[in-house]
């Protein structure tokens, strides 16, 4: 019952849920990641950790390969406590825990046992509930989530979630609530805050446009708005509308509608970004 799916699986004895793992942590990738967004890679790189498993199953998922929960490692609440400490003395700037909603109790275990002196970032798909990111208040100080439709008949076809506009939106209200507004230190990395990412998707500039005006208008610069354009086609997604990369043309006139609207708070990606820098390796050894 720890996300919006709510399927009622009995993951504590190893039953399966919605996100295709057992309450066991099980991790597909730990190590310093540099393809976020400035305020969060700097120059040492952000402490990912990739978790297996995702409630939401998009059908163009970037990182199939570990939210089938197919791959990864498991660990113990203990084992990965250690592992964060460890990230934390090699010099990251956080630790950036990536698809962890299905994980959340365990994962606030975590964080009292570790008892990190960075940042804690929640980078998550943005299909959460209240009650659920309760469990983290004060543990973590930047929110790092998607706001991946604001169209309930989109959100259906390409996540199997109608609800997730609202939803979403709900969850970010919760998330300001606890972090505030953004804060960054004196080399421009961020020490507390809420990113709100938006990845553009091919033959979808209106929908895009419409998602980044319903986040401004609701949270003006209480937050910061990422807009991508990183959308990589996965060779098995059947949709003949996501089959290629979003086209310069197409971003570009997201960008513009942003700014038209006085978007200011937002960061932008350059061309070029398709491709396999923005999908790491993964492996379960």
């Amino acid at each position: 019952m720890l996300c919006p799916r709510k399927c009622g699986a009995d993951r504590e004895n190893g039953e399966l849920g919605v996100c295709s793992v057992s309450q066991t942590l099980k991790i597909a990738r730990i190590a310093p990641h540099y393809w976020e967004e400035p305020c969060i890679s700097g120059v040492n790189g952000s402490g990912a950790v990739f978790f297996s498993g995702c409630p939401l199953r998009c059908v163009y998922c970037q990182n199939r390969e570990i939210n089938s929960g197919a791959v990864g490692k498991e660990y113990t609440v203990d084992e990965l406590a250690e592992q964060l400490k460890k990230l934390e003395a090699s010099g990251v700037h956080n630790i950036n825990l990536v698809t962890p909603t299905h994980y959340t109790p365990q994962i606030a275990s975590v964080l009292e046992k570790a008892r990190l002196h960075i940042p804690v970032v929640y980078n998550c798909g943005g299909y959460e509930l209240p009650q659920t990111l309760a469990l983290l208040k004060g543990k973590v100080q930047i929110y790092l989530p998607d706001f991946k439709y604001s169209d309930a008949t989109l959100a259906q076809r390409y996540s199997f979630a109608a609800d997730y506009p609202q939803v979403a939106l709900n969850a970010i209200d919760c998330m300001l609530e606890q972090v505030g507004e953004p804060v960054f230190d004196g080399d421009g990395l961020m020490k507390s805050g809420v990113i709100v990412r938006h990845l553009v998707l091919p033959n979808h500039t209106d929908e895009s446009m419409k998602a980044i005006r319903m986040l401004h208008e609701r949270y003006g610069n209480q937050i910061y708005i990422s807009i991508m354009n990183q959308y990589t086609p996965m060779p098995d997604v059947n949709v003949d509308e996501l089959s290629r990369p979003v086209t310069d043309d197409e971003y570009a006139l997201v960008l513009d509608y942003a700014e038209h609207l006085g978007v200011v708070n937002g960061f932008v990606q350059e061309s070029g970004t398709v491709g396999e820098s923005f999908i790491p390796p993964f492996s379960d050894d």
